[in-house]
């Protein structure tokens, strides 16, 4: 528990989630309970622990811009107690919405993570935690973090059409830009995986590792979302249902195209889509990322009286691009208005595609070059896009 529970306190500091000048504080209960650090919280989060079946507790102030923007979403909530809603896809699958509480008290936070996975407390940070392994608080924690840039630049983005910014929510967007065009810079700057074919099971497994490992440090994906599969011969090598694509190793699934064995069951929820592109395209490659502004830019509207509004990510109509890539509607599972029906037309014939506020897949005809080359750029293009709506 020690060794896990440093792991992933170096690994928010390490993924810019939180800052060395304002360490998380984490604690992982075996024998007993054992914190990363000494602070004067403990002892309230201990009485948290008591109240709740889990094995770790994670309180932590994410770093800038991160805590400006939390700030900000946390300022707009009316009362003691409320709630933020974004509307991504991360958010409506997995945190459904995210509490705010205002009193740093035990019952209070208690009462929030019996229902939620996570608690903002202004001035505090983030309260969290994991039922089973301190890798969870740190999913849950980066999650809060990407729905929460997504939802601040997706206002952001409204109250600048309408004319009605205010002075805090811009010097947050501010430092929002800066922190991303910095990243970026870097992502762009990053050396491309090695071009494909690659011919042996060896070599593919070294590709996916080493791609998925880039994309993860280019902040091209956060948590354990985002997935990466290769086609070789009759096989589709694709990472396992959340696995971390910089953590690879033993987790990536063969599975025969004719569904000879039921390896599958523990692959990606994404395999449809993968099996039916890989098959069918001439392609060989495919990573799925979410990277922020490419889910922001799939997110904005402006037909306000549309009468699916409110069910834009499973019922839009309209044909829509970001550029010269497609963005598509769709949820997870089977059916006609789930990604496995509307993704793979588009991914089929173009570079890569957007699913409304999820993600963006991107395709390679021989190798991750292509591939990871696209997500990279894709996202820098989406960026400036989103710069120039907003007169930046």
């Amino acid at each position: 528990m020690e060794r896990l529970v440093r792991k992933y306190t170096d690994k928010l500091i390490a993924q810019g989630l939180c800052s060395k000048d304002a360490p998380p504080l984490m604690g992982g209960l075996d024998a007993e309970l054992f914190w990363n650090r000494e602070d004067p919280d403990q002892g309230l989060l201990e009485e948290v622990v008591r109240g709740l079946n889990i094995n770790t507790i994670l309180l932590a102030q994410p770093a800038e811009p991160y805590r400006s923007i939390l700030d900000w979403l946390a300022s707009r909530v009316e009362g003691e107690e409320g709630i933020i809603q974004p509307e991504d896809s991360e958010t409506r699958t997995f945190l459904h919405d995210i509490p705010v509480t205002r009193k740093f008290e035990p019952d209070r936070i208690v009462a929030a993570l019996k229902r939620r996975k996570n608690v903002i407390v202004p001035g505090k940070g983030i309260v969290t935690f994991g039922i089973v392994s301190p890798e969870q608080a740190f999913i849950h924690f980066s999650s809060v973090c990407f729905s929460c840039f997504v939802k601040f630049f997706s206002d952001y983005r409204e109250d600048h059409r309408k004319g009605r910014v205010a002075p805090a929510q811009k010097e947050a967007f501010l430092k929002g830009k800066e922190f991303y065009r910095k990243l970026i810079e870097r992502a762009l700057a990053h050396p491309l995986p090695e071009e494909g074919p690659y011919e042996t099971k060896e070599k593919v497994l070294e590709a996916m590792i080493r791609t998925g490992k880039a994309t993860v440090e280019c902040g091209m994906v956060d948590s354990f979302f985002g997935n990466i599969s290769y086609l070789l011969g009759d096989t589709i090598f694709i990472s396992q249902t959340t696995s971390s694509l910089d953590e690879l190793q033993g987790c990536i699934d063969a599975c025969p195209v004719d569904g000879s064995s039921s390896v599958a069951i523990t692959a990606s929820s994404e395999f449809s889509v993968h099996k039916e592109v890989l098959t069918q395209s001439g392609k060989r490659a495919i990573l799925h990322g979410h990277p922020r502004f490419s889910v922001i830019v799939s997110m904005i509207c402006d037909e306000e009286d549309c009468e699916f509004r409110g069910r834009c990510f499973t019922h839009c109509p309209k044909e829509r691009y970001a550029g010269d890539v497609p963005i598509v509607p769709g949820e997870a599972g089977r059916g006609p208005r789930c990604i496995s029906t509307t993704l793979p037309p588009p991914l089929k014939k173009h570079r890569a595609a957007i699913v409304y506020g999820h993600g963006l897949f991107c395709t390679g005809k021989v190798g991750y070059r292509e591939a990871f080359g696209n997500l990279v750029r894709i996202e820098a293009e989406n960026f400036e896009r989103y710069m120039e709506m907003v007169g930046e």
